[in-house]
């Protein structure tokens, strides 16, 4: 694949960038205006959530362009940025250090180390870091595995998980091990039930043929996280559309991606966000999503748009990423642009002020 090459390529010429990755930091000294990093509370929550949940399917997946539940992914364009160092760039960093951190992030993916990314080069990198994502998850679910396969046998049950999910919900673990082994009806609220009912149908379909109800690591693996298998990636989509799809024709209209969650607007933050919410959906399904432009996404358009490791994809997220910054319009990002749209590449504004850029560099 085009980005394993780019990858090793770009490991033989790490010595090279050595001097161009001075220069950068050099010009990173010169910066001393104060700085406030973004919020970034909404990555941290999700952290602690995937701890308590760790044998649940995470709602949140790095590197993936939607949530599980259809909406947007507001760190998508960190995750494939940064990879693995997205906590380097929370709000407790210090903004110089910062600075110099994401210059060292572009003498990377500046291969050429002509002192500008080109889409080809940010479409390289991207996919290198959705690579860490999944190189992460894999590690995550060894462990996550180990929690629900006690015996160590190399595959998991179906009530082996049930009973694990469930004392994780505060049941007692022998009692329901007890009610299950002798086939009696569990006592679970209606809440839990119909979650246990879903989890169930995307066990089934983590279960590759030939259906054992078992399930090895591989295909825990999948269950966790769907967009390691092409099967499952597919299951997800069809969730995404079934609860989005409102006049049943299993395809969505703009009206229907758009559509607001249930809810009251009562105050006048709360009707910016849902402002905000119709706008950059609109501009996604109808630019990124709706990839024949005739006003439908079909499924295989939505899986094709959520296919993290899609080459065509990556190169058009390169595009955008680019187009964000490149004030000069010439295609290319350069230090100066990526420095005064911090915030957009790493959720953090490094700088406050970029009115004399050029004369300080």
């Amino acid at each position: 694949m085009v980005w394993l090459v780019a990858m090793t390529s770009r490991q033989n010429s790490l010595c090279g960038l050595a001097a161009h990755g001075l220069w950068l930091l050099g010009l990173v000294f010169l910066m001393d205006a104060s700085a406030r990093p973004a919020n970034h509370s909404s990555t941290r929550e999700r952290a602690a959530n995937r701890e308590e949940n760790e044998i649940l399917p995470p709602d949140h997946l790095n590197g993936v362009k939607l949530e599980m539940d259809g909406h947007l992914n507001r760190d998508f364009h960190q995750e494939v940025f940064l990879g693995k160092d997205m906590d380097g760039f929370d709000e407790d960093s210090e903004p110089r250090r910062s600075r110099r951190k994401l210059m060292v992030i572009f003498s990377k993916v500046d291969v050429n180390t002509d002192r500008r990314i080109s889409a080809k080069e940010m479409q390289h990198w991207i996919m290198e870091k959705t690579a860490e994502h999944f190189q992460e998850a894999v590690k995550e679910n060894k462990l996550h595995f180990g929690a629900v396969d006690p015996d160590g046998d190399g595959h998991v049950s179906w009530d082996e998980y049930k009973v694990k999910f469930l004392a994780s919900k505060g049941h007692n673990e022998r009692e329901i091990a007890d009610a299950i082994r002798n086939h009696e009806e569990l006592k679970v609220d209606e809440e839990t039930q119909e979650v246990l009912e879903n989890l169930k149908g995307r066990w089934y379909q983590a279960d590759n043929p030939p259906a054992d109800l078992l399930l090895t690591e591989d295909e825990f693996l999948s269950f966790l996280h769907p967009e390691h298998s092409r099967g499952m990636l597919k299951f997800m989509v069809k969730e995404i559309v079934r609860d989005l799809d409102q006049d049943g024709d299993k395809q969505l209209s703009l009206p229907e991606f758009i559509s607001l969650p249930v809810g009251t607007v009562e105050n006048q933050q709360g009707q910016d966000i849902d402002d905000n919410w119709v706008k950059d959906r609109k501009k996604e399904f109808e630019e990124l999503i709706d990839s024949d432009h005739d006003g439908i996404v079909t499924m295989e358009e939505l899986e094709n748009y959520m296919d993290p490791m899609n080459e065509y994809n990556a190169l058009n997220e390169a595009k955008q990423m680019i187009a964000i910054a490149d004030e000069n319009q010439n295609h290319h990002l350069e230090p100066e642009e990526i420095l005064k749209y911090s915030e957009f590449f790493t959720g953090s504004k490094l700088m406050d002020y970029a009115r004399n850029v050029h004369e300080e560099f």
